[in-house]
């Protein structure tokens, strides 16, 4: 089918907002990125992660639960390979809740494989859409 060109239209490519969820892996993905770009060995306030996925991601909504459940699961993913917390650590501050990462050669190439993980995930779930035809999950 041929169609004409029309100018005058608004671009109809607009993205409806997104909640962040809980176990969504597009939700998590965005917080393992993030994670794996902030300063190591030093505490970061839960609500500085929260306002920055904000900030970087104007579409989506992400809450403190989302972005807490989702360094639980890295910190369990963590403790399972290394047996040991000491590479993500949640603690409460003075100013709330934190999390530190390791300053070590270790958590580098780990978090990128996290990162993939997520990533991959992802992906998945959009052929899963496409073979079933835009059928909601």
């Amino acid at each position: 089918m041929e169609l004409r060109d029309r100018l005058d239209l608004p671009d109809p490519n607009l993205s409806p907002p997104v909640i962040a969820e809980s176990g969504d892996p597009f939700a998590g993905l965005r917080v393992a990125h993030l994670l794996a770009r902030v300063p190591r060995g030093r505490p970061i306030r839960l609500r500085d992660l929260v306002d920055r996925l904000n900030a970087e991601h104007l579409d989506w909504s992400f809450s403190r639960q989302v972005v807490l459940g989702t360094l639980v699961q890295l910190q369990s993913n963590w403790q399972t390979d290394f047996r040991t917390r000491d590479g993500i650590l949640l603690e409460q501050g003075l100013a709330g809740e934190e999390v530190t990462l390791e300053d070590s050669a270790r958590i580098e190439p780990w978090l990128v494989r996290q990162v993939e993980r997520l990533a991959a995930a992802c992906h998945q779930q959009l052929r899963d859409f496409a073979r079933r035809e835009g059928e909601a999950p």
